[in-house]
């Protein structure tokens, strides 16, 4: 590993700890444009979800409905009764955006994919840069906020399901996420910038929970008069 990733481990809780743990658990809300841009404005709202930390796995509790559940992994996403009744289904679901653009409708499904492999991924990280097959590669710093942030650039296996092969991760001087660019693939709406701010501890590791994501301009400034999306955490627990 990078010195700069041994550093933002240690930030975020420490290697060990990311290690020990099997689940986690948070609560909060999620908004912006992008849901109504798709014609699901308010179907994250409100937000429930625990991620298996070692496999990619996210279940989203009261999806649609107070009675239903949504289960997501890269091949297969679900939405269930309490029982395990499946009520709908879809494999191979990265394939079902095949066309769409950014303002096309989108079903109860594709919500789920892209809401599941994003919200595994932040909440995650930077635990996630240590999987099998991911690369990091430490760039030129970077200077917004009158702060210098240090700047991984992380390149995925096909093995993790994710917004793009390459993506860049920008961190403060004591090693926390700041911000992490991406375009995601499945949107085919160009590059983003997502901010994370609010770190805050729990059962020893340490999450941002405030997070929103607006796009990017020609010069990698970011365009905050665009807020895609937003996601705010008011509880989250770490399960060993």
């Amino acid at each position: 590993m990078s010195q700069l990733l041994d550093l933002v481990l240690e930030a975020h809780g420490g290697l060990r700890r990311w290690k020990e743990a099997r689940s986690i658990h948070a609560k909060g809300t999620i908004g912006g444009l992008l849901w109504s841009l798709h014609g699901q404005e308010g179907i994250l709202t409100p937000a429930d979800m625990t991620v298996d930390v070692q496999q990619e796995r996210l279940v989203y509790e009261g999806f649609t409905s107070p009675g239903l559940r949504g289960i997501f992994t890269p091949d297969r996403v679900a939405v269930e009764r309490p029982d395990g009744e499946v009520v709908l289904e879809r494999t191979a679901p990265r394939e079902a955006f095949a066309g769409l653009g950014l303002d096309s409708p989108w079903d109860q499904l594709h919500v789920l994919y892209f809401a599941g492999y994003a919200l595994w991924n932040y909440l995650t990280a930077p635990y996630l840069l240590t999987r099998p097959g991911v690369v990091v590669e430490e760039l030129e710093p970077w200077r917004e906020a009158d702060e210098d942030w240090r700047r991984l650039r992380a390149t995925f296996p096909k093995s993790i399901a994710t917004h793009a092969t390459e993506q860049v991760f920008y961190y403060n001087a004591a090693g926390l996420l700041r911000r992490h660019d991406y375009d995601a693939e499945v949107l085919g709406s160009g590059p983003a910038a997502h901010y994370a701010e609010q770190h805050r501890t729990f059962s020893g590791l340490v999450f941002p929970t405030h997070r929103y994501v607006v796009p990017i301009g020609e010069d990698g400034r970011s365009v905050p008069e665009l807020v895609l999306i937003t996601i705010d955490f008011a509880e989250i627990s770490v399960t060993s």
